[in-house]
């Protein structure tokens, strides 16, 4: 063996389609393209969302609704999840940094109290905002209601 007999290994290499040389090479006319039509043509490329000249579904449908950018969004806490971080804590103060520190909203959050279940003991309850039968059920049971 030497450098002039080395050849790679049987069936590892193949000659590429010689595309559009000639009816002869069995690859020209159509150059293995089909038969007319927009793929057949030279330049041809999808484009997203075309549907072959049918108005495109994005297009049929109407619009639907808006963002709007003025929305504030708070995150939910109800009373008896308060009610039960006071009794855990052994606290009379709950506020947004308690909320925080137990888990239940993180520092980016607004907080909003909901309703949801009963206070039993009086508590001061500080938050951004509050829903009005929230606020009547904390005044109810003798605690006070702080917005931020």
């Amino acid at each position: 063996m030497n450098l002039s007999n080395l050849k790679p290994a049987e069936g590892s290499v193949k000659t590429r389609k010689r595309i559009g040389r000639g009816s002869g090479s069995g690859l020209g006319g159509t150059s293995t393209r089909g038969h007319k039509g927009q793929k057949s043509r030279s330049g041809y490329s999808k484009k997203i969302g075309f549907e072959g000249g049918q108005m495109p579904i994005q297009r049929r449908l109407p619009k639907f609704g808006f963002k709007n950018i003025n929305r504030v969004e708070y995150k939910a806490i109800n009373l008896d999840t308060i009610q039960q971080l006071a009794d855990a804590q052994q606290m009379t103060k709950i506020g947004v940094q308690e909320l925080i520190d137990a888990g239940f909203v993180s520092a980016k959050h607004l907080v909003k109290v909901l309703a949801k279940g009963n206070v039993t003991s009086a508590l001061e309850v500080s938050a951004h905002a509050f829903s009005k039968t929230a606020e009547e059920a904390i005044t109810k049971a003798g605690g006070t209601v702080v917005k931020l």
